[in-house]
């Protein structure tokens, strides 16, 4: 039987990763669930034997069911019937068997009738969904936006829809407009307070809404006549048993076909106000979309592995000129690089994921009690570290799946191009990674600031003071002379005092801080275990010869030249 999970011993290993234990200590307040509910583990172990359990299921049903129908589905797609969103007819089994296996609800409470795990089981469990279809992740993974009404919602607003997922309700992020794509300060869509029926009144379109008649829906509106920003903007939830919403059409996309992308017309719907007006984009919509990103990364990682075994299973089978196709440096180089590549978008996907845990856990215990002066210091700095590679994962992540998925395709040549094997789909899904939630542009914007600030040079610098084997020293070296290389090319750059030249190298200097964080992650990895000593070792090397070659090209291109490059 397929398992999508136990059939990836890089899964395992970053679900025991040494800072797991402080991070489900957290989410189990410190084991105390115990005394309230008969399921709650007793002590880490018993936390990571629950978590390897429901993964072991999750990972069935995604080798057994959903991958059998990722074809179906992209061939089907979703219908509009009746002003209803009509799943096809794979992606309606694929929620069912999870809704039945209990698999909803990953991160919720056991108050609200969820699993109470931490994110990277979570973040994991979107890895495994995607391998099997990018898809119908898209569909299961929107239960992030219970996250966000746990986080933000009155206690009434949870009692009234957070144990409904659990139960197979299904979410949306409705944010995007006609006008206001990246730029959602601009979001036009109305809410109007109404004193005779006591609610709040959507009106308005809204576009490219990923799951756009799911049954909990959350609404970005502008509740402030005459205000033109962000600070005019709320969040809201709408309940699509009020049946106010008339959905104009489903997308016909170039992939994801099973995920139906929908515009939407609000006439006077009916919503309910999460938090307090004027913070639902500076600061309600700007966690989601954190959390979307985190999704994103997984969903990343997930089409990479299944790009890249498909072309490794086609490269054996397949012979020319006498022999296996996989036996031509050629072919190799580029599994290789690929599988080595996936290493490294795992380990910072992971790592973001723990960041995450680890702040949130602090957040959430600080409503239980006054955190220590310690705690507070950790949780601002893992909140920290979550925001600087948050950007970082869903820029690398998205950018390696497509290159991932176009040398797979490569590798099987023509035949790749054809509907006669999977890779065709995955190569049309991992399109949009570097697209939506924030396209790689706007990743590159969120991280630079701490190209600027130094936040990511502080990063290297201190991972090189961690330890390691005699045998890998040699690496860390490696990566202390990178790291030196790095500080010296952004105060080159800053000599010049023009921000638009700064600006202009911004995607350069990110990339060239990614190829050293990753390093420091696979290195790490390695050691904790060998089977990443050769990942570590292709990895920094190459990372170090890109970062020579863009070095070179900052050296050689003065702000003057920029103006070579503008239209």
């Amino acid at each position: 039987m397929e398992n999508f999970y136990t059939d990836n011993p890089h899964l395992k290993f970053h679900l025991t990763h040494p800072l797991m234990a402080r991070i489900v200590k957290l989410k189990e307040s410190d084991y105390s669930q115990k005394d309230k509910y008969d399921f709650a583990p007793l002590d880490y172990e018993d936390a990571i034997d629950s978590y390897d359990k429901i993964m072991e299921i999750l990972g069935e049903i995604s080798g057994e069911i959903i991958a059998p129908n990722a074809e179906s589905v992209d061939k089907d797609g979703a219908q509009l019937v009746n002003n209803q969103v009509k799943y096809a007819p794979g992606t309606q089994r694929n929620h069912d068997a999870l809704v039945k296996a209990g698999l909803i609800g990953f991160t919720l409470p056991r108050e609200y009738d969820g699993l109470n795990m931490p994110h990277v089981p979570y973040v994991m469990s979107g890895e495994i969904v995607s391998r099997a279809d990018a898809g119908f992740a898209n569909i299961w993974g929107l239960q992030d936006c219970a996250e966000t009404i746990l986080e933000f919602a009155s206690d009434e607003l949870k009692a009234e829809f957070l144990p409904r997922f659990n139960k197979g309700a299904t979410a949306a992020m409705d944010l995007t407009e006609p006008d206001a794509g990246s730029d959602l300060q601009a979001v036009q869509l109305k809410a109007t307070y109404d004193t005779r029926l006591h609610c709040w009144l959507l009106d308005g379109v809204k576009r490219f809404i990923t799951n756009g008649d799911a049954d909990i829906s959350l609404v970005l509106a502008r509740s402030e006549e005459g205000t033109t920003d962000a600070r005019g903007l709320s969040l809201f939830v709408y309940d699509r048993k009020d049946n106010a919403v008339t959905v104009r059409r489903i997308e016909n996309k170039l992939g994801i076909k099973g995920s139906p992308t929908c515009e939407l017309v609000f006439r006077r719907a009916p919503a309910k106000l999460i938090g307090d007006t004027k913070l639902g984009l500076i600061k309600y919509v700007m966690s989601l979309m954190n959390s979307a990103r985190l999704g994103v990364g997984s969903q990343s990682v997930g089409l990479a592995e299944a790009a890249y075994r498909e072309a490794c299973k086609y490269a054996t089978e397949r012979e020319q000129f006498g022999k296996a196709i996989i036996k031509y440096p050629a072919v190799y180089e580029m599994l290789t690089n690929m599988k080595v590549k996936i290493d490294g978008m795992r380990s910072l996907l992971y790592e973001t994921a723990r960041y995450v845990d680890l702040y949130k856990g602090y957040n959430f215990v600080s409503r239980e009690r006054k955190l220590e002066a310690d705690e507070r210091q950790e949780s601002k700095h893992y909140q920290k570290l979550a925001d600087m590679f948050t950007p970082l994962l869903k820029l690398y992540s998205s950018e390696g799946c497509n290159q991932i998925a176009y040398d797979a395709i490569q590798i099987f040549g023509g035949t790749g191009y054809m509907k006669d094997f999977p890779i065709e789909r995955i190569y049309r899904d991992a399109r949009i990674t570097t697209i939506y939630e924030g396209t790689s542009q706007l990743q590159v914007v969120a991280a630079i600031r701490y190209v600027g600030n130094g936040g990511y040079l502080s990063v290297m610098r201190d991972r090189s003071l961690l330890p390691v084997k005699r045998e890998l020293e040699y690496l860390k070296g490696s990566l202390e002379k990178m790291t030196e290389q790095f500080a010296r090319t952004v105060e080159k750059i800053n000599e010049y005092g023009d921000n638009e030249y700064f600006e202009f190298h911004a995607r350069r200097l990110v990339e060239m801080a990614a190829n050293i964080l990753i390093g420091y992650l696979l290195l790490y990895d390695a050691n904790r275990s060998d089977e990443y000593a050769l990942s570590a070792d292709i990895y920094i090397r190459k990372g170090r010869a890109e970062n020579v070659a863009t070095v070179s090209f900052i050296n050689n291109c003065h702000p003057k030249e920029v103006n070579d490059y503008k239209h």
